[in-house]
């Protein structure tokens, strides 16, 4: 028996194989303010994922010739001087997948919404080339905001950028949060990014969000307030990620950036802090790339490599309405037009606040339905004559009839466009609304009952004309059968109205 144990150790002996394992270590020298300058790292990548003690990652950011600069994900009050630090070998990528739509997550793919984790087999990598020209192909398909205003004269379509731009407490999120509820069954996937949002505000919007049934295609990835920079700082480039992911299935997806003036000052305070070279407020040099490679991702792809699309709604806040600042400027610059909303609007009650002369997309009338475009080609012209004539009735001089018509006109089309809070509208019934006030249907209606007959004019047609709306919806366009049963239908709904008043 003893002899037999001593073969079997020899055996083992003569088997062994001892087992290097290397790994590149390095030392925290100094840390402080979510930053942490590293020293022996000489092999690591710019934007790897570093492995500190207690399991916090963070991402090398400087590549100096003596130390390496990383910003922390995570709580860093735990990492002190002297611990060591392990190169992964990877570059900073999230957890990707299909369940993650319902879902409110942080920007490195972790679920915080207390209903578990999230499994998830892929991985994709928060920074990538944008789609070259010959992999796009023109934005022609709407996305649907359903915002009267917009979607009849600053029309998105799908690939497109379109910026959101105002003063704070404008109704920038409002819109989006709009779209995001209108795109139910509109087979799109919508992703909303809350980059330095207090957290309350975003609980609040998650909430309208289930309230309306539109969790169910959207994902929230959200920096709050009381996050580490570093969050804020990546959030936008892991929204992306995610609506990558499905953009490679050949499916649609809506992202919005709220905001990206919140997602500049977090890279400016990690940039300061790592001592890079301040330029213009601050801002470091490449704060113009920070927004270009991102907003770059979006794109409608070809058919060949699979037609899907990322459309994005990057928000920007003014102070007192000074878009030729250096972000909003910036930004302005890489979109594919704005949408600007002004204070003034918004207090004389014209909600949503869209200022109609300095909005402009540059997709034009490609991102909208045949419908769509036949009623909103005359309504541009006619609110742009109307705040022209607009400063001269104020003087109270003699108008003539023709005059006097027009400003009546612009009136009421300053009222349709009015519109509520979380209530977006179905294309087909902006196409009916729009259709009466541009064909002068309104004309003779009072200017303060308008909203009030257009609320019982939708529901007449939901209820007496349904085959109406069914006929724009399917068609998307407004043929000639479609316009003789819409004006018998609005001459009836007149008649009914002026008789009886409400519906």
């Amino acid at each position: 028996m003893k002899n037999h144990i001593i073969e079997q150790l020899k055996k083992n002996i003569e088997n062994f194989e001892a087992q290097a394992q290397t790994e590149k270590v390095g030392k925290v020298i100094e840390i402080g303010d979510g930053v942490a300058k590293i020293s022996g790292l000489s092999d690591a990548m710019a934007s790897e994922m570093l492995e500190f003690e207690g399991g916090v990652f963070g991402v090398a950011l400087n590549l100096e010739e003596d130390q390496v600069g990383a910003m922390i994900l995570g709580d860093y009050k735990g990492i002190k001087e002297g611990d060591t630090v392990k190169s992964t070998g990877k570059i900073l990528s999230i957890p990707v997948a299909e369940k993650m739509i319902g879902r409110v997550i942080n920007p490195l793919g972790v679920a915080i919404d207390g209903n578990g984790d999230i499994k998830a087999e892929k991985f994709n990598p928060i920074e990538k080339k944008a789609p070259g020209v010959i992999e796009r192909k023109s934005v022609h398909q709407p996305v649907q905001t359903g915002i009267k205003a917009i979607d009849a004269m600053i029309p998105v379509g799908r690939g497109q950028r379109e910026l959101i731009i105002g003063d704070r407490q404008t109704g920038k999120t409002a819109i989006a949060i709009d779209t995001i509820i209108n795109q139910k069954g509109q087979d799109m996937i919508c992703i909303y990014v809350a980059i330095g949002q207090k957290e309350s505000k975003v609980a609040r919007l998650v909430a309208e969000l289930e309230k309306a049934g539109a969790m169910d295609h959207t994902i929230v990835v959200v920096a709050g307030a009381s996050d580490p920079a570093a969050f804020s700082f990546i959030a936008p480039y892991s929204g992306c990620a995610i609506a990558e992911y499905f953009m490679d299935q050949g499916k649609d997806v809506l992202v919005v950036y709220d905001d990206l003036s919140k997602h500049a000052w977090a890279y400016r305070q990690t940039s300061l802090i790592l001592k890079r070279p301040p330029g213009r407020e601050a801002y470091p040099g490449d704060i113009f790339y920070l927004h270009s490679r991102l907003l770059e991702r979006s794109a409608k792809l070809s058919d060949e490599f699979g037609g899907g699309s990322i459309t994005a709604l990057p928000i920007i806040e003014t102070q007192a309405g000074d878009v030729s600042a250096y972000i909003p400027t910036n930004v302005i610059s890489i979109t594919d037009g704005q949408i600007y909303l002004e204070a003034d609007l918004f207090n004389k009650g014209i909600r949503p606040a869209v200022n109609v002369g300095l909005s402009v997309s540059r997709v034009g009338s490609s991102a909208q339905t045949k419908a769509m475009k036949k009623v909103s080609g005359k309504l541009r012209l006619d609110l742009a004559q109307f705040r022209e004539l607009e400063a001269f009735a104020q003087f109270g001089s003699d108008l003539d009839e023709k005059t006097r018509k027009q400003i009546e006109r612009g009136q009421r089309t300053v009222e349709i466009l009015k519109q509520g809070q979380y209530d977006p509208m179905l294309m087909e019934n902006q196409s009916a609304i729009l259709f009466a006030l541009t064909q002068g249907f309104l004309d003779d209606v009072d200017q303060e009952s308008i909203l009030d007959w257009e609320r019982n004019f939708h529901k007449y047609l939901k209820s007496s004309h349904k085959e109406i709306l069914e006929g724009i919806a399917e068609k998307k366009e407004l043929t000639e059968e479609i316009i003789k049963s819409l004006e018998e239908a609005i001459n009836e709904f007149k008649e009914i109205y002026q008789d009886g008043g409400e519906q």
